[in-house]
Formats: structure tokens, sequence, C-alpha cells
């Protein structure tokens, strides 16, 4: 599991670390924006939930993304960025990957102050047109990520084997505090 706040580089260090291990990433925020393409009430339901900024309960989450989660064979490896980001979405995920028999848990936080996200996310909307990334909904998210995910954390510390990683520098030294925690450099 990949956690942090917008702007940690949750996504960069998920790609640098399923390419080097083979694994399966699992984007929450692009299977969200895929089922908002689709002319169905859902994915309309979905792209209004997205653009307000707020996050999906876990009822408007687990509807969309469990079927698609279950359907990924129990042998292929993992990381999944964007899930969880609430006790029961945890939860959920914890009970479903043990009934797979996946028993090598771990979540990598990736820390970041809320200046550094803004500032990180401002520039990220300014290059990409990204309309989620008002300053308003910046502070919005990082508002609920602190509130609804970050009490998470400790829950995900009983359940995996859980590593805090600073997000702060550049994105090879980061890498390089994840592998090492990970065990993977030799």
């Amino acid at each position: 599991f990949m956690f942090g706040p917008q702007g940690s580089g949750k996504g960069t260090q998920t790609k640098l670390l399923a390419d080097k291990l083979g694994f399966f990433i699992w984007d929450t925020g692009q299977a969200l924006r895929d089922h908002r393409e689709m002319m169905t009430s859902s994915g309309q339901k979905v792209g209004d939930i997205l653009d307000s900024g707020r996050l999906f309960t876990d009822e408007e989450l687990l509807s969309v993304v469990g079927p698609l989660i279950k359907a990924i064979p129990a042998e292929q490896g993992v990381i999944f960025d964007g899930i969880p980001r609430r006790l029961g979405q945890a939860q959920f995920m914890i009970d479903f990957l043990r009934e797979q028999n996946r028993s090598k848990l771990a979540t990598v936080a990736l820390e970041l102050s809320d200046e550094e996200s803004l500032k990180r996310l401002l520039l990220r909307a300014e290059k990409e047109g990204r309309a989620d990334d008002t300053e308003e909904k910046i502070k919005y998210r990082l508002q609920q990520y602190h509130n609804e995910t970050e009490p998470i954390l400790d829950f995900m510390k009983e359940h995996t084997e859980y590593f805090s990683i600073d997000g702060k520098p550049a994105v090879p030294e980061v890498e390089k505090s994840i592998d090492q925690a990970l065990g993977l450099t030799q």
C-alpha cells in the first residue's frame, strides 16, 4: 500500500517500485477517472464526486472499485495507490487480500508538509491543466487526508509491515529510501 498526501510523489514512487518488482499498479484515482468516462449514471456520479474534490464514501468507492480489485489474479503482486482512505476501506482491503492468501503486506507512507504539497500540486495544475487542482480544492483534499486517511495509518501499522519515508527529497533519493526500507538494495 502506498500512502501520502496529494503531491507527495505516490504515483511516481509506485510506478518505480512496480517496474522494479514486476507488480501491477492499482491506481484508484485513475480507475475512478476511467469510470467517469463511461456513459452511465454511475460514471456521471463518479465524475460529480471527482469534480467536487470530496472523498468518496466507503460505499461509493467500493461499489465501483470492489469488482475491479477482485479481478486481479491472486498470484499477481500489486501496489495499491489511493486505497484505502478510510478505516472501512482498510478493513475491506486487508480482509480481501487475506482471503486471496496474500500474507506479505507492506505499507509505505510518504511524509510531506501541507506547504510542500500545495506548492507541488499548484505547479502540476499549471503544467497539466488539471481542473481538480485549484488551491481551494487542494487544501480541502489535504484536510480530508489528515482527518480521514491519516487515522487509518495506525490500523495499517498493526496489519502490515509499515515504513515511513520522507517524501520531500528528489525522486531518486525517495526511491532509494523506499528500496532500503523494503530490503531491495544489495
